[in-house]
């Protein structure tokens, strides 16, 4: 595409306002660079990629935050044998941790198949992280647990820093402050010094390392510390050679890896660039349009994206499936301008892969090829004027315009005759028309809605302006030619009706029939939208109707399942006491043999029993065409926390536990727990393996506990006492909930309280072990606690 028909139709201006959702400096780069495709199975990818990320945003709201900016650059550096800085290591430590909370964004992202992709292409690096992270505390500082050599090299440097200021110390306290300016202990050169009055240089015997602005003070190292200064500072070089190493082995292991590391920033950068695209279309409702490669477009409620969503007015754009030129008249400021912009604007967008502003179901072609000619194209220093300027940029277009091209017009063949303008209008419509290209023009010539009235594959649209409040609709009207409202609007502002009157009389009788024409067919396209307008606010009512009705019917039959289920339940009650009477029967029947009445009580059995079959075969048919079939058949493996149907009490269950000796099953259904026989429960429907293992580690986690603990708990601002025993009361309940690792945030202070909660954790049995928060996780201010 040509950059200056992406500035006019200020395609531009799009990607501005979308690079204020990308996060890293190489995905700023990627969008400012973004251009439209013109092969559609490209396009078609994109546009899938933009509106997974959308849905993806709005199912599990914003992503990892992962400002890739740099690191690609500090890895290839390590790979050709560079050391890397601290400042360099930490941003690639940030990239792995990115790469890392990813793979934890979101449970069903595997619908996304695009996204999904892109993270499976992250690879794992935690230990290459936590120990950059645990060895490098800031841009400047090394930790001293980043190697045994450089924990005691600065063990040592403390412990001779100590005996200098003691010697130092006792320098001054020993007779000696009477020579100073002042008494106390600086440094210069990395030496420790003393401020000498310059009138008592011998007296204080020592190297003179600086001399005060005023040369009243010397900065002398008395001789006593010498010594120790020169270990010091040989202690200071190990130090700094120690780091250097460091900061060289993790430069390799970052180089070791630097492939793996660079497809992780990859897949990184496309996931920030489609995540972007989906938060701008979530900023202005954009929608996934169906794209075709036969120059058909057809768009509901199209809107300009630059403008106030609520202010702009949305216009449904057609155009290469009945005509394949599309003439825009109407009035000046009556938005044909504007309309003309949305047309190619939103080409450009789909092309680009980003979602456009508009009703459901849009289509848009995807075109090889896309020229405007739009806007005062006056050129001083080339001395042309606004006819031979535009002519200059409609000469190129006619001559690469085809098949496959989007030509956009505005106010074609102005600024010159208005008879020649319009028949020159006219042949350059007919000869792009006839190329292949489809076109959409801005004209003011009643001429041109002649003929786009009579030729085929050509057709009139209007700008509608309201004469009555003299501004425009900016509704577009395809199929309806524009008027000018000349006469219309110098009458509203005021000009004299014989100005009017006689204005009338030049002109022909063929325009007056013309505008006539025009006036009826608006009024008759007003009518028809009012009646439209009506004829879909019954059918709502009629929805809204059938709604209700439905709804009513869904009550009625649920009702009526609950009156049969109450039914079903009552006459299982009537067999039950039937059974019961049965057993005392046969009981009273037991007492007669005893008596030796046998014969007597053979009789009475049978006779019982004959009652029986009676009483309980009509009942057992009566509720047996009642009940309803249990779904699914008896379970032929139980795993804890499958969902099951209870055939018992007609509910569905939990199951908290495999079946006992006796092939009794416990399951949890609602607030009870009931023990069944397996015979008695039928496998749901519903249950998948994934969704079994995820309520089964949901249940056997918190069983125990009701509520959801966090596993962070803010003590900060609370005295010592209060501290330690509601984070006692927080690790009893976080063990509880089988939490493995929680993180006490206790802040940074006078030491205080985090000295007090470290005695606390040391003492308590259920910790295996903590530590301070490492960088990224609060430093000083945290202590990281392992459970049991």
């Amino acid at each position: 595409m040509n950059d200056k028909v992406l500035r006019t139709l200020e395609f531009d201006k799009v990607l501005q306002k979308l690079e204020t959702f990308a996060t890293g400096d190489s995905v700023k780069e990627k969008v400012l660079g973004l251009k439209p495709e013109t092969d559609l199975y490209l396009v078609e990818e994109s546009l899938s990629e933009t509106d997974q990320a959308l849905k993806c945003l709005l199912k599990f709201a914003s992503p990892p935050h992962c400002a890739v900016k740099g690191q690609t650059a500090s890895i290839k550096r390590a790979m050709s044998g560079g050391v890397l800085s601290m400042k360099e290591l930490l941003d690639i430590a940030r990239v792995l941790s990115c790469g890392k909370a990813y793979h934890g964004y979101g449970e069903g992202i595997e619908e996304f198949p695009v996204l999904a992709g892109y993270i499976r292409d992250i690879l794992p690096f935690d230990t290459l992280e936590a120990d950059i992270t645990s060895s490098i505390l800031n841009e400047e500082e090394m930790a001293d647990n980043a190697s045994s050599e450089l924990l005691s090299i600065r063990r040592t440097i403390r412990q001779l820093g100590n005996k200098v200021r003691d010697t130092l110390n006792g320098f001054i306290s020993g007779g000696n402050a009477k020579f100073l300016q002042e008494a106390l202990i600086t440094t210069r050169n990395g030496r420790f010094v003393v401020p000498v009055k310059a009138e008592h240089k011998g007296d204080v015997p020592g190297l003179v390392h600086d001399t005060s602005s005023t040369g009243a003070t010397l900065f002398i190292e008395p001789m006593a510390v010498v010594e120790t200064n020169n270990k010091l500072k040989q202690e200071e070089q190990k130090e700094k050679y120690e780091i250097e190493r460091i900061l060289q082995m993790f430069s390799q292991r970052v180089a070791d890896c630097g492939e793996d590391i660079l497809v992780n920033i990859e897949a990184l950068i496309k996931l920030d660039f489609a995540f972007a695209k989906g938060k701008y279309a979530l900023d202005y409702n954009g929608v996934k349009p169906k794209v075709n490669d036969k120059g058909v477009l057809n768009i509901k409620k199209a809107r300009h994206p630059l403008l106030d969503p609520k202010k702009a007015v949305p216009i449904d754009i057609r155009l290469g499936d009945d005509f394949d030129t599309l003439v825009i008249t109407g009035p000046n400021t009556g938005g044909k301008t504007v309309s003309l912009k949305t047309f190619g604007l939103l080409c450009l967008m789909a092309q680009s892969g980003l979602l456009i502003p508009a009703a459901d179901n849009a289509e848009i072609s995807v075109f090889r090829k896309i020229f405007a000619d739009i806007g005062d194209e006056q050129s001083i220093e080339q001395s042309l004027s606004t006819f031979s300027a535009h002519m200059t940029n409609i000469v190129k277009i006619v001559k690469f315009a085809g098949r496959g091209s989007l030509v956009l017009f505005d106010e074609l063949g102005a600024g010159t005759d208005p008879t020649e303008g319009a028949a020159l209008a006219m042949s350059i419509l007919e000869h792009v028309r006839k190329k292949g290209a489809k076109t959409v023009a801005t004209t003011h010539y009643s001429e041109l809605k002649l003929y786009a009235m009579t030729e085929d594959r050509v057709q009139n649209a209007s700008c509608a302006f309201d004469v009555e409040t003299l501004r425009p609709t900016y509704q577009l009207n395809i199929g309806m030619p524009g008027k000018s409202n000349a006469f219309a609007i110098s009458e509203k502002l005021g000009l004299d009706k014989k100005i009017l009157e006689q204005a009338e009389d030049y002109l022909s009788g063929e325009n007056v029939k013309f505008e006539d024409v025009l006036k009826e067919l608006e009024q008759n396209r007003q009518q028809t939208e009012a009646e439209q307008l009506r004829a879909e606010e019954l059918s709502q009512k009629a929805a809204d109707q059938q709604a209700s009705v439905e709804k009513t019917y869904n009550r009625l039959e649920k009702e009526k399942i609950r009156i049969e289920k109450e039914a079903m339940q009552k006459a299982q009650k009537i067999i039950e006491d039937a059974e019961a009477e049965v057993a005392a029967m046969l009981d009273e029947v037991k007492a007669l043999r005893a008596a030796e009445k046998q014969k007597e009580a053979q009789q009475e059995l049978e006779r019982i029993r004959k009652e029986l079959r009676e009483k309980s075969g009509g009942l057992s048919k009566k509720i047996q065409k009642k009940k309803p079939q249990a779904p699914g058949a008896v379970p032929q493996k139980l795993i804890p926390g499958m969902r099951v149907y209870v055939v018992d009490t007609d509910t569905e269950g939990t199951v908290l536990a495999l079946p006992d000796k006796k092939g009794n099953v416990t399951v949890q259904t609602g607030i009870l727990k009931i023990t069944v026989p397996l015979s008695s429960l039928r496998e749901a429907k519903e249950d998948t393996g994934a969704e079994v293992a995820k309520r089964y580690s949901v249940n056997h986690s918190t069983l125990g506990k009701s509520q959801v603990i966090s596993p962070e708990l803010d003590i900060r601002g609370k005295f010592a006492e209060e501290g330690v025993a509601e984070m006692e009361r927080f690790i009893d309940d976080a063990v509880v909930a089988n939490l493995k690792t929680v993180t006490i945030v206790h802040g940074k202070g006078t030491g205080a309280l985090r000295q007090a909660i470290h005695d606390a954790l040391k003492c308590n049995r259920r910790v295996e072990e903590f530590r301070l928060g490492r960088f990224g996780e609060g430093d000083l201010g945290v202590t990281v606690v392992q459970l049991k």
